[in-house]
């Protein structure tokens, strides 16, 4: 379940072997999803780029069937203004056509009278499944029609084979191999905001709420959204509960009520089934609560909403990538290339044997109809049982009885606010309680901890803290100084700390580094600590992600989109500046998310003759009929040549032809409560903290850790290390994973890019 793609390596292309000849079917079908336009998007564009013609088959496996006007030549601006938008916008539809042979002959003939033979296709295992099929019969249709006179020997000849790149479209999150497909994210995230929704009315009334939700074969989004909403049971399809869940879950309810909860929550996957295989339904679970408590419980069922809306920031940026490199794929495709699906897995993108990962797809249907339930959660991912077993803690009011040397352990904040820091509180205060700790809450930060400001926290203390931006515990980018170490060493004494968990930013990396190096001479610093990554900035050590980039991300695409239409009614140019001090992360992604034609990083720096030729290349773009032109600044891009300058510059250059404005997004970023990814990937975190900190304890050792991402795992990393993975000074980490994705920004938004060899970054990580 790791989320990103990190761009391994530089592929050479050698542009000029690139001929219009190269023809590319692009195709959406089955079910849509949030995001299917921005992988269009993405491939039309490369395509282009790399001098090829992509062609879109409209209305699914219709277009390809029907041909004629369901086959059209895509130019550049047929896919403007699509990225933001839900569904797809070449449309999907069925075909039963196109499952008859006589269906897929007249799509062979559609494809070469066309001059196509390369596929980029987007849908769930069924639309994969039939572009396979059609693969392994081109040949002999090809030869029938030939025979029939209907196609030339020489058309055959060059296009006898078809090639294909899949990316599977899909809100289930289902397709084994892949870490994430498209759809998935946004639909999870249209699932918390309506749990969110009922919690506050549920808890006004202390009344069950059932919330169902799709996943046919898969709990993905039942999993998580009852993780990431707090709620108190779920029914996924790979773990069907066993004989007699009616008693348990009632009682469980009776114990969330009687710890403080004021409300409850059920989550049902659309496919839960029991052991035996009978359907649960949601109104099942409602007769259930009825009978056994005397409570009529209200059911939300959130159908097709689930697959409806704006996509998430992922739900962009990630497509963008799949589309890019599945078009990149076909140009470069020969005879001897094998259907793949591009995937995401371990954080890379990855190219997956085709129907192999179908195949392992649909082995999950035969493990849950045997009753084999490990297999079945074992296909998900190394991390779905880790999630299955963390939700069971997170959920139970119970916990083991607490021993009378229960370790006492501080949870802490330090730095800016960042969106996540409250679930990651709580999933520190419950997953330590179940391992028997006392769990301290520290206030206002390292002053907090230094005035004595610390409470225990119970298991009902942090209730609500999952869905909650803003840190209840306070947050203070003030840290003690060396004069002070003496007193922060008392303040640890006098509160009896036997480790500490610090959730954080900079400031805070930097205050357990410092407090690790000065332990020998202040003997209180002798604690386990362990770091949790929470900055929008995304610029910590050890970590790919922080908590709160991506909610601030979602902020920023949201904001941006609106900005965007503001235009709609003028020729205008907005520069808009972003947070994240010196790193460009928020300001490069904010960018991919939207569209815009320019970013301006740190990173990168800004120079007078770079402005000189953006600003000429900004007054063509109007010149020749352009209505908005975006920029993206990072704030600390350049100390003199601010958001007001640039616009100042634009404006001048520009003159009559289109008007400027700047925008500075400020302090909201940190603000709204945390999204669906940064709610599941605190509670990951937390979980590897609480871990390395057990290790300490159980050990009698004192190290001190920071956890983050790594490759897609989660692990914990000396704190000693710490200055081997990030410049002190500006606070950047020595290698950043996203920074050349910005090569792939200019691929898709900018059609008078001078494309050199080094800016056509493609992942190299092949796996078999």
């Amino acid at each position: 379940m790791g989320r990103g793609a990190l761009i391994k390596g530089e592929l050479v292309v050698d542009n000029t072997e690139t001929t219009p000849a190269v023809k590319i079917g692009i195709l959406t079908s089955g079910g849509d999803a949030q995001g299917m336009n921005a992988t269009v998007r993405a491939a039309v564009r490369t395509a282009l780029q790399l001098g090829a013609q992509p062609y879109a088959f409209l209305e699914g496996w219709r277009g390809p069937v029907e041909g004629g006007s369901l086959i059209k030549k895509m130019n550049w601006s047929d896919v403007s203004a699509t990225i933001n938008k839900g569904g797809t916008a070449i449309g999907t539809a069925r075909s039963d056509e196109f499952r008859e042979r006589s269906g897929l002959k007249k799509a062979v003939y559609n494809f070469v009278s066309n001059g196509i033979d390369r596929l980029v296709i987007m849908g769930g295992d069924g639309t994969l499944t039939g572009a396979d099929e059609l693969r392994e019969l081109w040949p002999e249709l090809l030869a029938e029609l030939v025979a029939e006179g209907k196609v030339s020997p020489e058309q055959s000849e060059r296009h006898k084979k078809l090639m294909i790149a899949g990316v599977v479209g899909s809100i289930d999150n289902d397709l084994v191999g892949t870490d994430m497909t498209v759809g998935a994210d946004s639909a999870l995230t249209r699932i918390i905001e309506a749990i969110d929704a009922i919690a506050a009315t549920a808890a006004s009334h202390q009344r069950t709420f059932i919330i169902e939700v799709m996943g046919r074969r898969c709990g993905y989004l039942a999993l998580m959204s009852a993780i990431a909403g707090g709620c108190d049971y779920m029914f996924i399809p790979e773990r069907p509960p066993a004989e007699g869940w009616e008693d348990r879950l009632c009682k469980k309810l009776r114990l969330g009520r009687e710890n403080g909860r004021r409300d409850s929550l059920i989550v049902i996957a659309e496919g839960a089934t029991d052991r035996a295989g009978n359907p649960i339904s949601a109104e099942q679970v409602r007769a259930a609560i009825k009978e056994r408590m005397g409570e009529d419980p209200r059911i939300t069922s959130l159908g097709h909403v689930q697959r409806g809306g704006t996509p998430s920031a992922y739900d962009r940026w990630m497509p963008t990538l799949l589309g890019y490199t599945a078009a990149w794929d076909m140009v470069h495709a020969t005879q001897e290339t094998d259907p793949v699906i591009i995937g995401t897995r371990r954080n890379k993108l990855v190219r997956l044997p085709m129907m192999e990962a179908i195949q392992n797809t649909r082995a999950v249907k035969k493990y849950l109809s045997e009753g084999d339930w490990e297999n079945a959660v074992a296909s998900r991912g190394n991390h779905y049982q880790e999630m299955i077993d963390l939700y069971q803690t997170l959920s139970s009011p119970t916990a083991p009885e607490r021993p009378e040397d229960s370790k006492r352990i501080g949870i802490i904040h330090a730095g800016g606010l960042a969106p996540g820091m409250n679930p990651a509180a709580r999933a520190a205060v419950k997953l330590g309680i179940d391992r028997g700790y006392t769990m301290l809450g520290v206030e206002g930060g390292f002053p907090g901890l230094l005035d004595g400001k610390i409470r225990e926290l119970q298991w009902h203390d942090v209730e609500g803290w999952a869905e909650d931006g803003g840190a209840e515990l306070g947050t203070r980018r003030t840290i003690p100084d060396l004069d002070q170490y003496y007193a922060l060493g008392r303040a640890i004494e006098n509160a009896r700390l036997d480790g500490l968990i610090v959730i954080g930013g900079f400031k805070a990396y930097k205050m357990v580094y410092e407090m690790q190096k000065e332990s020998s001479r202040y003997p209180a610093f002798k604690i386990p600590m362990v770091l949790v990554p929470a900055s929008i900035d995304n610029n910590l050590p050890g970590s790919e992600f922080s908590i709160g980039a991506d909610t601030t991300l979602n902020w920023n695409t949201e904001t941006i989109d609106r900005i965007r239409q503001s235009a709609s009614a003028s020729r205008r140019c907005f520069v808009v500046e972003t947070m994240g001090r010196k790193c460009g992360y928020l300001a490069l992604m904010s960018a991919l998310t939207t569209g815009a034609e320019q970013v301006y990083l740190y990173e990168d720096g800004i120079t007078l003759s770079q402005l000189a030729a953006d600003t000429a290349k900004m007054i063509r773009s109007f010149e020749d009929g352009r209505r908005l032109y975006l920029v993206v600044r990072n704030e600390d891009a350049s100390e003199y040549y601010n958001a007001d300058v640039l616009a100042n510059i634009f404006e001048e250059e520009g003159g009559d032809l289109f008007d400027v404005r700047s925008v500075i997004l400020g302090h909201a970023q940190q603000g709204g409560n945390p999204s669906p990814f940064d709610r599941t990937f605190a509670v990951r975190l937390i979980n590897a903290a609480m871990k390395a900190l057990a290790c300490e304890l159980d050990t009698g050792r004192h190290g001190s850790f920071h956890v983050g991402m790594v490759d897609g795992r989660i692990e914990a990393q000396p704190v000693a290390h710490m200055d081997e993975l990030i410049d002190m000074d500006d606070r950047l980490p020595y290698e950043a994973w996203w920074h050349s994705l910005k090569e792939v920004l200019y691929v898709v938004s900018d059609p008078t890019a001078e494309l050199t060899l080094d800016q056509l970054p493609i992942v190299i990580d092949l796996d078999e």
